[in-house]
This record gives structure tokens, sequence and C-alpha cells, in this order.
């Protein structure tokens, strides 16, 4: 069984790839992110950062909950980019939340990551026979099952 350490550098490990990936479709399939996706680059972001800091640091607990609460942020994020999608008629691309994401200090030193651009009603190309958003709740799933895990061994 995997110390509670390595899980939690594992599940670092996890987020920045998931980040990587969509950074990949990004430059290089030029699929332009939507805000909902630049949310779930931050959610992956905060989540990872906090397990990396979990995984370094004696006193685990409250960085495990910091990343659980970041994993759970990005799925219902995550949730919300599934239903606009499901229901075409919502409004999700040049709106309040794609200005204010972009004004936003990390989106002014790192567009090429943390710039809205997209539409959120269009899934992309399916990859491995799901869209982008799906595999997003997948990752989320597996993150926020993990992080439970760590945080149960914690306590006992």
């Amino acid at each position: 069984m995997l110390k509670n350490r390595t899980l939690l550098f594992a599940i670092a490990f996890s987020c920045f790839f998931v980040i990587g990936v969509a950074l990949y479709y990004q430059h290089v399939k030029l699929m332009l992110p939507c805000p909902y996706c630049v949310i779930q680059r931050y959610a992956f972001l905060f989540a990872g950062l906090f397990a990396l800091v979990a995984a370094l640091v004696k006193r685990r607990t409250v960085w495990i909950d910091l990343a659980l609460a970041s994993a759970i942020g990005g799925a219902f994020t995550v949730y919300k980019h599934l239903e606009v999608i499901a229901n075409p008629g919502f409004s999700c691309g040049i709106d309040p939340k794609t200005t204010f994401l972009n004004k936003l200090p990390t989106a002014q030193v790192l567009p090429q990551v943390f710039e809205a651009d997209g539409f959120c009603s269009g899934a992309g190309d399916p990859v491995m026979g799901l869209p982008i958003p799906y595999w997003s709740a997948v990752w989320f799933a597996i993150i926020i099952l993990a992080l439970i895990v760590a945080h149960a061994r914690r306590r006992s």
C-alpha cells in the first residue's frame, strides 16, 4: 500500500500532468480554453500545490483539506461546464466571467495558460472516446477519492 506521502506526491503530479495535457491541447491542437476550462486549471493547480505542500510537511491535515476543497471546487466547475454543453442555450464565452478571469494577475502574467478565449459549448474532439470536459470530471473524481483516502489515513 502507498504511504500517505507517496500518495500526495502522486496527486500533485497528476494535477500538474492534467494541466500539461490541457496546455498541449491548447497550443498544439489549437483548442482555446473557455472560462470554465480556465477555472478548472486553477482548481487543478491549487489542488496540486496543496497536495505537494501536504507531502512535504509534518502536519498535513490542513493542506489535505485545502487540496480537497480545491478539487471539489473544480468538480463543481466541471459540472457547470457539462451543464452548458448539454444545454447549448446557456451563455458562456465573452461574458463578465471571462472578463474577470482575463483581468486576474495570473492571466496578465501568463496569458498562454490562464487566459479564457474559447466558448464553453464546444467540447472539442473526443480523446479516447470522451470529450475533454468529461476527462476533467474523471480526473477530479480520482483526485477527490485519493484525497479522501489520504485524509482518512491521516486521521487514523
